[in-house]
C-alpha cells in the first residue's frame, strides 16, 4: 500500500499508516471523489476527511434519517485476528465474552488498561477461522501495537491497510444495498455477511455509528470508489460527512472516544456496563477486572449522562455542569444541536447523586449558568434492524 490515496507513509506490509510529517494529512482512497463533490475538507486523525458536502450539515444529518446515507469511514483501523484461539487471546484484553459470540455475528467491547481505564472502543466479528476488528483511526496504530506485544505469541495480528470502510445508514439503506446484494437485505442487526458488489468481494456488516438502520461495508481499496459512485447513483443516498456523523451519534447517546470515554473512564462510569460478559463478571481475566468489577458491586462516584438545555443555546465539549447552588458536578463531553429533536443535545459526567433522568442541573456558558435537565439517552430512538 504505497499510494497517495490509501495511506502515505507506510514503510511495510502490515504497519499501521502515519503521517510523514504533521503537515502533511493521510488521505482515504475516496479523497479525490470528495473534492469531485464539493466536501470541505478537514484535518481528523491525521487524515483529510469530509466535514459536510454542499448540501450542510443539518440536511445530510436529516436525510440520514430519512432515507440513506452514504459515510467514508476508510481512516478506521481494520484488523484480521489468527491463531488456534484468537477469542481466547482477546479476551485478555477486553472484558466482553468473545469466546461465546457465535460465527457469523459481531460484538461491540472495550479495550482496557491495568487502572480499568478505556483504551479504545472497537467492533469484533467472527469470521469462523478469524476475527474481524474494526478500531478507531486515532488509536488505530497504538491498537495493533497493544495486540501485537500482548498477544505475542497466542494470535496473529494483521493490520488490513488495502481496505476501505463505507457506511450506508439510514431507513431506505437496505432497499439500496440489497439492490446491489440482494442477500444483504435480510442479513440481523450486528451480523456479516461475505458477499460480491458488482463484482467487489465484501465484507458486509449490519452496524453502524448512527442509530439508524445500515451498513458497514469493507472493500478493496480497489474497488472503493467505484462502490461509492454505484451508491451515490441511487436515488435515495447522498453523501455524509462527518459533521453529521457526529449528531446523528450524539443523538443516538453513542460514545465517541477521546471525548465521552477515554484512558480516564471506566465502562461502569461510562455506563458501559452491558459490554462485560456475565462469566467475564465471574471470572475477571481482563485488565482492570479488580476496579471494574468492584464499581459494579459497590457504585462509581459519577456518571455518564445526557442533559438536555432548556434553552436553545448548544453546551459544548468542556461546559462546565453545577447544581442549583453552583456546586461542580462534572463536565459535558459531547455537545451540540440535534437536528431531529430540534434542539441542543448534550453528555457528559456528573456526580452520581445527580445522574437520574429529570434532575435540575445548570450549564455554566461563557460564566454565566444556564438551566438543564439530566435526560435519558438515547434522545432519538435507535431503529436499527430487528427481524
Amino acid at each position: 500500500m504505497s499510494d497517495n490515496k490509501s495511506g502515505q507513509g507506510q514503510s511495510n506490509e502490515g504497519a499501521v499508516p502515519v503521517p510523514p510529517s504533521p503537515d502533511l494529512l493521510l488521505t482515504t482512497p475516496l479523497h479525490e471523489l470528495h473534492v469531485e463533490l464539493g466536501a470541505k475538507m478537514v484535518p481528523f486523525a491525521g487524515y483529510d476527511m469530509p466535514v459536510q458536502y454542499p448540501l450542510g450539515i443539518l440536511k445530510e444529518h436529516l436525510h440520514t434519517r430519512a432515507a440513506a446515507g452514504l459515510f467514508d469511514v476508510s481512516h478506521m483501523g481494520q484488523v484480521r485476528l489468527t491463531g488456534d484461539n484468537p477469542a481466547a487471546a482477546l479476551e485478555t484484553l477486553v472484558p466482553g465474552e468473545i469466546q461465546a459470540l457465535a460465527e457469523g455475528r459481531m460484538r461491540y467491547s472495550l479495550f482496557t488498561n491495568e487502572h480499568g481505564g478505556i483504551l479504545d472502543d472497537l467492533m469484533i466479528t467472527n469470521m469462523g477461522d478469524h476475527l474481524f476488528l474494526v478500531v478507531n483511526a486515532g488509536c488505530k496504530a497504538a491498537d495493533v501495537e497493544h495486540l501485537r506485544t500482548r498477544l505475542a505469541g497466542k494470535a496473529e495480528v494483521e493490520y488490513l491497510g488495502d481496505r476501505a470502510l463505507l457506511a450506508l445508514q439510514g431507513p431506505q439503506a437496505a432497499e439500496v444495498l440489497g439492490r446491489f446484494v440482494p442477500a444483504a437485505e435480510t442479513m440481523k442487526f450486528m451480523s456479516v455477511l461475505e458477499a460480491t458488489f458488482r463484482g467487489a468481494p465484501v465484507l458486509i456488516t449490519r452496524s453502524g455509528y448512527t442509530g439508524e438502520d445500515g451498513y458497514e461495508i469493507s472493500v478493496p481499496n480497489a474497488f472503493a470508489e467505484i462502490t461509492a459512485r454505484l451508491l451515490l447513483a441511487e436515488e435515495e443516498v447522498e453523501a455524509i460527512g462527518l459533521g453529521a456523523r457526529d449528531s446523528l451519534r450524539l443523538e443516538a447517546g453513542l460514545c465517541l472516544y477521546g471525548h465521552d470515554i477515554d484512558t480516564t473512564t471506566t465502562p461502569v462510569e461510562a455506563n458501559l456496563n452491558w459490554v462485560i460478559g456475565k462469566r467475564r463478571r465471574a471470572e475477571g481475566g481482563f485488565p482492570g477486572a479488580d476496579v471494574i468489577l468492584d464499581q459494579l458491586a459497590n457504585g462509581t462516584a459519577r456518571k455518564r449522562v445526557g442533559i438536555r438545555p432548556d434553552g436553545r443555546a448548544p453546551a459544548r465539549e468542556h461546559t462546565q455542569i453545577t447544581d442549583a447552588f453552583g456546586a461542580f458536578l462534572g463536565e459535558v463531553t459531547s455537545g451540540g444541536f440535534g437536528p431531529s429533536v430540534n434542539g441542543p443535545v448534550a453528555m457528559g459526567y456528573v456526580a452520581t447523586a445527580s445522574a437520574a433522568p429529570g434532575t435540575p442541573v445548570n450549564l455554566v456558558v461563557r460564566g454565566k449558568p444556564m438551566p438543564a435537565k439530566v435526560a435519558e439517552m438515547p434522545f432519538f430512538p435507535q431503529r436499527y434492524y430487528r427481524g
